[in-house]
């Protein structure tokens, strides 16, 4: 009895107090509201060594909380890209709503399991509701159902394995099962390909036409093809909104072709999903409502943290035959009537995810999610064609918020390279970059929540500062890209 009197005394150190709580909450409240209120004078980009951080080391003792809060704000949060900021314009950044974190707060706070109704009824209606909201956004059917998951990686394992599961491809078939797709598709459907083991099966990847779209003639006489030489297509998997480009496939020319041959349709519209709640956007999605399964991530185009994914299953059976699992200690859980998030994904134990979209919608309403999105569009076009103006050489009009554009070069990608790493460097505003074709392009992704005009106008300046500063390095030779640069910077000086 005294050992264990001992321990609870010591364990209790596990349990703040109220004075302790409210010390703790006011130091890391003030730091929030700091770090937001300095948020656009903040580059988007920073390096810097991380020497404190390594050197720290978990003790027997606790650390002072402000000790541990110069670590985060020196070694963590000041280096690197800044996701948080209106500045990132490279990857495709969403921003993090603050309201976002509030309900994270709470939601770990109560620790709420989320995995099966029977735990919490409350918060798996959250969740289910948050998935009935976004299955009508697309226009599936009420017996459409999903899964709120960690990002679009997990999500589109969920949906491959769906298509996987209810075509009854396994390692007798494999083989002779085809899935199509384009070079442009994202990485984590291979990593997802790769983790149900269809890696095995014939990946086919589809020409793009001239908008970096999945070229419809070539997969309609690719599939037509495959079944003449007694092969089984049975997945194809489009986007709506390609990492590189933003390019959105013609889903409803695909959805055609997938019909016509009985293929499991599957669409990855991650990044470009949530654009279908601006009124004039809705026709460039036509034909996504007639896909099998749909995925797509909050932590982008509805602005909310990472890690916030979705996937939507047209056919809710489809879902919960490839999930589904019951265990003998979970008996009492059994028997209600609610769709358990534990049966519609690979996850048990799991964040309440549900709550991080449910309070800003409920709070802020729908209208400035739909202002924000309808702004980035125009900030798009407005920065595609003024990059343009400029005399830098632009990919196809942008489709949704990604613009390409690159320092015209007669041969290679040398002064282009130099611009990436001078932009990186210079650090105001964070730009990436792709290959396409060959061709090193700058890739400008207008995404966050807090990237406005202003942002814009200061990236299009930096932009500019730079490339004058890359076209006048090397013009010393008769070489092509001494002459290109020469080119290149009468253009820019002209604009």
């Amino acid at each position: 009895m005294t050992r264990i009197e001992e321990l609870e005394k010591m364990a209790r150190n596990l349990e703040p107090d109220s004075g302790q709580r409210q010390s703790i909450s006011k130091e890391a409240d003030a730091y929030v509201h700091q770090f937001l209120e300095n948020l656009p004078q903040m580059p988007g980009y920073q390096t810097g060594e991380v020497n404190r951080l390594k050197s720290v080391e978990i003790s027997e003792e606790g650390k002072p909380f402000d000790e541990l809060m110069g670590i985060l704000k020196y070694e963590v949060d000041k280096m690197g890209i800044n996701s948080a900021s209106g500045n990132h314009m490279g990857y495709i950044p969403g921003g993090g709503l603050w309201t976002s974190a509030v309900a994270d707060m709470l939601a770990a706070s109560t620790n709420r399991y989320a995995g099966i109704a029977y735990s919490s009824p409350g918060a798996v209606e959250i969740e289910n509701q948050m998935i009935r909201w976004m299955a009508s956004i697309i226009g599936y059917p009420e017996a459409a159902h999903g899964n709120l998951t960690s990002g679009g990686s997990i999500a589109n394992l969920v949906a491959i394995k769906a298509a996987r599961d209810f075509h009854q491809v396994n390692s007798d078939n494999v083989k002779k099962s085809v899935i199509y797709f384009t070079e442009q598709v994202h990485h984590c459907i291979h990593k997802a390909l790769n983790t149900t083991g269809l890696h095995e099966a014939v990946l086919r990847a589809v020409p793009l036409n001239e908008n970096y779209q999945m070229d419809v003639c070539a997969l309609k006489e690719q599939v037509q093809h495959d079944v003449e030489h007694g092969l089984n297509p049975f997945l194809v998997i489009a986007t709506a909104g390609t990492t590189d480009t933003g390019a959105v496939d013609p889903l409803d020319e695909v959805a055609n072709i997938a019909e016509a041959n009985d293929m499991w349709f599957h669409v990855d519209a991650a990044y470009g999903g949530f654009f279908i709640l601006v009124g004039d956007m809705k026709n460039k999605f036509k034909g996504i409502e007639r896909s099998h399964s749909v995925v797509m991530d909050p932590h982008k185009t509805l602005f909310v943290p990472y890690g916030s994914g979705v996937v939507l299953i047209r056919d809710r059976e489809a879902l919960l035959t490839s999930n589904a699992h019951t265990a003998a200690y979970m008996k009492d859980a059994y028997g209600l009537d609610d769709i358990d998030p534990a049966d519609a994904g690979p996850e048990l134990s799991r964040h309440f995810r549900g709550l991080r979209m449910w309070l800003p919608l409920h709070l802020h309403g729908l209208a400035p999610f739909k202002a924000a999105l309808e702004e980035k569009l125009l900030l798009c076009r407005y920065f595609y064609e003024e990059i343009g103006t400029m005399g830098f050489e632009t990919g196809a009009s942008p489709e949704l918020t990604v613009a390409i554009f690159r320092i015209p070069e007669n041969n290679g990608n040398t002064l282009n390279e130099q611009l990436v790493k001078e932009l990186h460097k210079d650090g105001r505003v964070f730009f990436s970059s792709t290959t396409i074709g060959g061709k090193l392009w700058l890739r400008c992704a207008i995404v966050s929540f807090r990237t406005h005009l202003r942002e814009i106008d200061g990236a299009l300046t930096m932009i500019r500062e730079n490339a004058l500063k890359v076209a006048t390095l090397d013009r010393s030779t008769n070489s092509d890209k001494a002459q290109s640069a020469v080119r290149f910077e009468i253009l820019i000086k002209e604009t």
